[in-house]
């Protein structure tokens, strides 16, 4: 791998991770188009695409810092400091809740299923072609029905579950987790940017959970050829990732997803047809 693909590959985990449009399916795509996915040692690749994950994952953080610090603090203010009853705490405390609620699924779910869903079905092009456009119509459908009356403040417990389970759906590859989440706090009645938000912050503990855990597993397959592309990698996802969740939130203040999906169900159709032709194998 050069450093331009180590970029070019930052470049798309920052974009696709945010962007409702599945960041893994991008990543397998590229990297079997430039012949980085190694037959003999598909492990690398994976620890690839595991430690360029952290650069997002700051992305996030650094982009909702004020929030996480405000969330935290009446969390831990209203919960171990001075106890008050849940529909009695402010709207960071209670966000807190609906965060750990809304991560219990994809836990469960990624633990459980956790060896099937890093082998090969990963790397399953025929999956993840199908998950894009199968999540496309799906999110097509939420947009034509939600009724887009909620905010970040209205979610309820419930709601933060229905979004939860949504997380975990993206564990197939192809989803996407914004676009699993996205999709979900339409059909639940959330406008467009409170759905994104809420997609982004409850994306953190998962996100940060299995990083750590694929980080400890990954440097067993990282050599010294590959340290300099990881850290390219790393930070050019973590900068392409912030301007991502940037763009999104302001985007969807005015507009729909339908661009979000007129793409996927096009990327998805031209994955099956690139199969069917052999020019990229599954």
């Amino acid at each position: 791998m050069s450093v331009l693909e180590a970029i070019f590959l930052g470049i798309i985990q920052g974009l696709t991770e945010f962007l409702p449009i599945s960041s893994t399916g991008h990543l397998t795509v590229a990297g079997k188009l430039l012949n980085l996915i190694s037959e003999d040692h598909p492990e690398q690749w994976t620890a690839f695409i595991a430690i360029i994950q952290l650069g997002t994952l700051l992305a996030v953080l650094v982009y909702f810092w004020n929030d996480l610090i405000n969330i935290i603090k009446n969390f831990v203010k209203d919960n171990l400091l001075k106890p008050v009853k849940y529909s009695e705490q402010n709207i960071n405390s209670k966000l807190g809740w609906l965060i750990i609620i809304g991560t219990i699924p994809v836990v469960i779910i990624g633990l459980t299923f956790k060896d099937t869903i890093e082998g090969a079905l990963t790397k399953n092009l025929y999956i993840i072609s199908v998950s894009l456009i199968v999540l496309a119509i799906i999110l097509a459908i939420a947009e034509k029905i939600a009724n887009f009356k909620k905010d970040v403040k209205d979610i309820t417990i419930i709601d933060s579950l229905i979004i939860g389970l949504a997380q975990a759906v993206s564990l197939i590859p192809g989803s996407s987790r914004s676009g699993t989440t996205i999709t979900a706090g339409l059909f639940i009645g959330l406008n467009r940017e409170a759905a994104a938000r809420f997609s982004f912050l409850l994306s953190i503990p998962a996100v940060l959970a299995s990083g750590v855990l694929q980080l400890y597993e990954a440097l067993k397959f990282v050599d010294q050829t590959m340290v300099v592309n990881l850290i390219v990698s790393t930070i050019v996802s973590g900068v392409s990732g912030y301007l991502a969740i940037d763009f999104l939130l302001k985007y969807l203040k005015k507009n729909s997803t339908f661009i979000f999906i007129y793409y996927r169900i096009g990327l998805g159709i031209l994955i099956i047809i690139f199969l069917l032709s052999n020019i990229i194998k599954s």
